[in-house]
């Protein structure tokens, strides 16, 4: 979906008009008719307030051209599992078990090793294949190469 449907989608749902929507954000009403109509995109820092005002990440208004997984723990990430900063700001990077109110939960990666084996091994997936498939994908995230290095 494109962002400007998303944004009319938003708008609708939380039962506002363009004007009281460009109010909010401190634009015109003709720039949310153009995001609208795709004939323009917000710029980053309207992004910024949209994200924080409709709590979305931006990654979702821009129509989710990235599929996002957390750089900790390598989880798929939606909206409602994405980490916040200190102020409220989504943290597109992590999920929320991981990371929140600017700090992280992990600090060796044989704690989150064994936090997720005991949370997803199974019949079909035993203790020592998700520890070996943990062990492998864990260095290849953002976090645990920055603390190698």
């Amino acid at each position: 979906m494109e962002t400007g449907n998303i944004l009319y989608e938003l708008r609708t749902k939380n039962g506002l008009s363009q004007d009281e929507l460009a109010q909010k954000l401190f634009v015109t009403r003709q720039a949310v008719s153009r995001w609208e109509n795709g004939e323009t995109v917000p710029n980053t820092e309207t992004l910024k307030l949209l994200s924080r005002f409709f709590d979305v990440s931006i990654n979702t208004l821009l129509g989710s051209p990235q599929k996002l997984v957390c750089q900790c723990c390598g989880m798929p990430l939606e909206d409602s599992l994405m980490s916040r900063e200190i102020d409220g700001d989504i943290n597109e990077k992590y999920c929320k078990w991981c990371y929140n109110d600017g700090k992280f939960k992990y600090l060796d990666m044989n704690t989150l090793i064994d936090f997720c084996v005991n949370h997803m091994a199974s019949e079909e997936w035993p203790e020592e294949r998700v520890r070996q498939y943990m062990g492998e994908m864990l260095p290849k995230l953002e976090y645990w190469k920055a603390k190698a290095e």
